[in-house]
């Protein structure tokens, strides 16, 4: 039995600033670090694990993700939140003071660990502190979190890249860090303490950690260019299915789960988590993909297509702050789940045939995928929480954040690599080399080839790439209609709670 006591509403506010801290911490790493590369690579003379000083932090923090959720609901998550903070303040400094890149992948594995628990444990805690009827507008303020990091987050790893050095990038969190630490040890002091008995799910937790590893570095080497039948992604995905197989035969005999399987027969939080997967997965690669797209088909530098992305994190707030009002207004979070799910598909091919140079319809189409993004992440948790019992918040909470994780990593990995699929069968691959395309999916790889070619055979290069962009859009469209159909069979349910909502 678990104590539910909550604590006073001006509490409420407290713990909120803490939790959006973590949330603004955790996502800005994800977003910092990517213009600083240039200047780690020279550095450290090293690219080989060059990529990994991204994919390392994002595949510990995926990993990480659940079994937070699932200590949390064992051990409260006051420690656990606490925990993580200062794992992730710790190793930030380790990062800083990395001396070669070896060191740095791996402080960089260790502040995704911390990352993870402070992201998942966050939510989590909004679960237990706020009725169902009123996480939505808390939700979004979360969401918003993640809009403010993805525009701040290359502002800022340019400024201090430029100016300072690399090296800041990653000492910025230490006294961020420090002074969320001590408002978290400050104000989660009235979060329910679980009284169960703790039993720790050893094997399921090895099982899961090996089989999510395996299948997140298969998905990022078909990402960065290798093909799914080489040796080593198809041993890594191998890996990944035998090992999932068993932790699912494994979860399902044990008598302290760390992943209830009880929870996949739940038709409403499998329909969520599928929408989220689905909205991260468009949500994602857009950002990714669309600032290449700008520089390769306009010619414009990486300040203005970073620029070209604000209409796309100004509407994910708007959406998310829109949804969690209404939601809570009606009670109901189908409608803005289904809403945002319908103006998906909408807005991608809008993106699609409207070119990056027409400056305001392409923005009207950016600003609508972000809202509609918005509208789904939120609520989408919000409706998953509402599904199950409140001894499973946690866990509940930490599964849609790794589907939201798979999402990402999965639309990235596979769009990337249709858009080399598309480049390979293009004039675009006769005319720079099909060496240069199969080298890798950076979007350097594909400027340099563009940047390389004569005048006249560069503009047409343009135009093939408008071409081929507007295909890889066209196919994210239909992608899309994946989730509108999760959202569609979702059950109209209505949220548990108080029916004020003065908080």
């Amino acid at each position: 039995m678990t104590n539910l006591n909550q604590p006073p509403k001006p509490a409420i506010r407290s713990v909120l600033i803490a939790l959006m801290l973590a949330i603004f911490l955790g996502a800005l790493d994800q977003t910092i670090v990517a213009v600083s590369m240039p200047a780690i690579s020279a550095q450290f003379k090293d690219v080989s694990l060059l990529a990994w000083v991204i994919s390392g932090y994002m595949v510990a923090m995926t990993v990480a993700v659940p079994i937070y959720g699932k200590l949390g609901d064992l051990y409260g998550r006051r420690r656990l939140m606490l925990f993580g903070m200062g794992l992730f303040t710790l190793a930030s400094a380790l990062c800083g003071m990395a001396q070669s890149m070896e060191q740095l992948v791996l402080a960089r594995i260790i502040q995704g660990i911390g990352a993870g628990g402070m992201i998942s444990v966050s939510q989590a805690i909004i679960g237990d502190i706020v009725p169902p009827r009123e996480r939505g507008r808390y939700q979004g303020y979360f969401s918003s979190m993640y809009a403010v990091a993805s525009v701040a987050g290359p502002v800022l790893g340019g400024y201090m890249t430029e100016y300072l050095s690399w090296r800041w990038v990653f000492l910025i969190n230490l006294p961020l860090g420090l002074g969320a630490w001590l408002v978290a040890n400050r104000t989660l002091v009235g979060l329910p303490v679980p009284q169960r008995k703790p039993i720790i799910d050893y094997l399921g937790t090895i099982l899961m950690i090996i089989g999510l590893t395996s299948l997140l570095l298969g998905i990022t080497e078909i990402g960065q260019g290798h093909h799914w039948r080489d040796n080593e992604v198809l041993g890594l995905l191998a890996g990944a299915v035998l090992a999932l197989t068993v932790f699912v035969w494994h979860e399902r005999r044990t008598h302290e789960p760390l992943l209830p399987m009880h929870l996949f027969a739940n038709r409403n939080a499998v329909l969520c988590w599928c929408t989220i997967f689905f909205t991260s997965f468009q949500a994602i690669s857009l950002i990714v993909l669309m600032p290449l797209r700008f520089q390769s088909v306009t010619g414009a530098g990486a300040d203005s297509a970073a620029l070209h992305l604000l209409p796309l994190a100004m509407g994910l707030p708007i959406g998310a702050y829109f949804a969690g009002r209404r939601t809570s207004v009606t009670g109901r979070y189908k409608p803005m789940i289904l809403t945002g799910a319908l103006l998906t598909p909408f807005a991608i091919l809008g993106m699609a045939f409207s070119p990056p140079q027409a400056l305001v319809l392409s923005s009207v189409f950016m600003l609508l995928s972000g809202i509609a993004a918005g509208m789904q992440f939120p609520t989408s948790l919000v409706g998953t929480q509402n599904s199950v019992e409140q001894r499973d918040i946690g866990v509940a909470t930490s599964t849609t954040n790794l589907f939201r994780s798979l999402g990402g990593a999965m639309g990235v990995a596979l769009m990337s690599a249709l858009l080399l699929a598309l480049l390979q069968d293009s004039s675009f691959a006769h005319l720079t080399g099909s060496a240069l395309i199969a080298e890798g999916s950076s979007g350097n790889v594909l400027l340099e080839g563009l940047n390389a070619a004569p005048g006249p055979t560069q503009n047409a290069l343009r135009g093939e790439l408008l071409l081929t962009f507007r295909h890889l859009l066209m196919v994210s469209a239909a992608v899309s209609l994946l989730g509108l159909a999760a959202a569609i069979a979702m059950p109209n349910m209505l949220l548990r709670g108080r029916e004020d909502r003065q908080v």
